[in-house]
């Protein structure tokens, strides 16, 4: 039985369509298996990543919904929220802070204060008393990772602010609650929490102009790209490779949220989420290695990274 032209050709593409659907399939399949694999080589590591293709969609998610304490990456969304207050008109990026190291808990409004110790950014201490601009205090609790700038800018656009903004963009699970080193709040277990997709479509709503104005949003790109701990997702990538990113860390924790840009390719939004892993030599390693997985599934690069 013969079947008229325009029906051989129909059923001739949609055999193509469905060729080429099965084998994307089983190269997501495949690289899952690799994360898989490679997460299991690290005994105890429990990990929450999204991958996502900002251009074709593709997604690739492991335990992605599982809840986190976020460490530093809960400054991107205080980060979004700040720049939102300035285009409604509450701030300005120019306006000096009186930059002080004495806040209140979230529990009963008791003064605290962040040690330089504990910070990664101890320079800004010596600030302490003096005007600083708002947008440098957003700079440095972005590149440096500040604890100091960053419970400044939070006095600034208030936690409860940058959580409603956060859930608002489609990060539904995040909790702002709070600055960094609340004592009280710890103790309570009153602390800021995410996900692995909470952070991706954060990441997304920032790439694609939708977190803020367009020029915002390539204001918060260039201050994520000049992020100046580069030892996880960017170190399994090519040197040079351009990455928009937030790390994290506290005890056995050690997060890299990033918006990664391969040549001549589309970006995409790779979270990495880690806790019991108690040395960061070993976790910093793991997050690397996924990292590479996924690049080399992106644009079908094989072989060691050489930075």
């Amino acid at each position: 039985m013969r079947f008229p032209s325009h029906i051989t050709r129909v059923f001739g593409a949609t055999l193509l369509v469905s060729a080429i659907t099965n084998t994307l399939s089983a190269q997501v399949d495949s690289l899952r298996s690799h994360l898989t694999q490679r997460i299991a080589a690290t005994p105890g590591a429990v990990v929450g990543l999204y991958y996502k293709s900002l251009s074709s969609g593709e997604l690739l998610t492991i335990d992605s919904d599982s809840s986190f304490h976020a460490a530093s990456t809960m400054k991107v969304p205080v980060m979004i929220e700040f720049f939102r207050q300035v285009e409604r008109g509450g701030l300005s990026v120019d306006q000096p802070v009186l930059l002080v190291n004495q806040f209140s808990s979230i529990v009963d409004a008791s003064p605290f204060s962040v040690a330089p110790i504990d910070d990664s950014d101890s320079t800004m201490y010596l600030r302490v008393g003096e005007r600083v601009s708002a947008r440098e205090l957003v700079e440095r609790m972005i590149v440096r990772s500040s604890n100091l700038a960053t419970n400044a800018v939070i006095a600034l656009v208030g936690a409860a602010h940058a959580d409603s903004t956060a859930h608002a963009l489609g990060a539904r699970n995040i909790r702002v609650l709070r600055g960094v080193e609340d004592g009280k709040a710890f103790q309570k277990g009153l602390n800021n929490t995410t996900t692995a997709r909470d952070l991706g479509a954060l990441l997304e709503a920032i790439e694609k102009h939708t977190a803020a104005s367009a020029v915002n949003c390539d204001t918060m790109l260039a201050i994520l790209s000049r992020q100046e701990f580069n030892d996880e997702i960017p170190a399994g990538l090519p040197p040079g490779t351009r990455v928009a990113h937030k790390t994290g860390s506290i005890t056995a924790v050690l997060h890299d949220a990033a918006l990664v840009y391969p040549p001549g390719r589309s970006p995409y939004v790779l979270v990495v989420l880690t806790r019991n892993i108690p040395d960061e030599r070993v976790a910093r390693p793991l997050i690397a290695d996924l990292s590479r997985l996924v690049y080399e599934h992106v644009t079908g690069a094989t072989g060691p990274v050489s930075r």
